[in-house]
């Protein structure tokens, strides 16, 4: 069949799309505000862009009932720092609860319990049980309709990674260790490294 995105509610519309484009890698976001609160909030449409200068992206959409703006959204445009924490197994149970909306006043590292840990370079704190921590400033963001259904694709420059010793050898990093979760739709998760297989690339034969 064909379907044509502009004939449906968004919602379903939605529901299209997060269940062909998956699995999904899951941004755990720690951002502060101008008063110095914490907030952190995990986002499933989230990629790589570049290598050189290193820049990464994820879009925080409007919120379904009011068409309001996330907290992430509002701390990043206005502090223009974040750190993306990548989400491995251990913590994927925090990182679900971090899903639900509470108010601005509220800080999710407490209502959660995991640890704040300092950034090397930006303000907002890292998820201490968090393995690899990409600290980020805001290179820019671009906002997409005003109503529910909407969203904003934020763009970081990478300005430190860190990676918990364990998990890093040969310039690389150990998955296996880093044990990442993916989204998948509605309320399915994925273990990543479950069931994986090597494909190599091909080379263009020599004449």
């Amino acid at each position: 069949m064909n379907i044509e995105p502009s004939t449906l509610p968004w919602n379903e519309a939605y529901k299209l799309m997060i269940g062909s484009i998956l699995p999904r890698p899951i941004a755990f976001v720690s951002t502060m505000n101008e008063a110095g609160q914490a907030n952190l909030a995990p986002f499933s449409f989230f990629t790589a862009i570049s290598a050189e200068p290193m820049l990464v992206c994820f879009s925080p959409m409007l919120r379904g009932t009011d068409g309001a703006r996330k907290d992430t959204l509002n701390n990043i445009e206005a502090t223009r720092e974040f750190v993306i924490n990548i989400v491995g197994e251990k913590i994927v149970k925090q990182m679900n609860d971090c899903a639900i909306e509470y108010p601005p006043d509220v800080d999710e590292f407490d209502a959660v319990g995991l640890t704040r840990q300092s950034s090397q370079i930006v303000k907002p704190p890292r998820v201490a049980e968090s393995d690899v921590h990409l600290e980020c400033v805001l290179h820019d963001v671009l906002h997409f309709g005003d109503k529910p259904g909407g969203g904003s694709l934020v763009i970081g420059q990478v300005v430190n990674i860190y990676i918990k010793d364990e998990l890093y050898f040969d310039g690389k990093i150990d998955t296996v260790k880093l044990q990442p979760i993916g989204r998948m739709a509605g309320q399915v998760y994925t273990r990543s490294i479950a069931d994986t297989f090597v494909l190599e690339r091909k080379k263009q034969p020599t004449k």
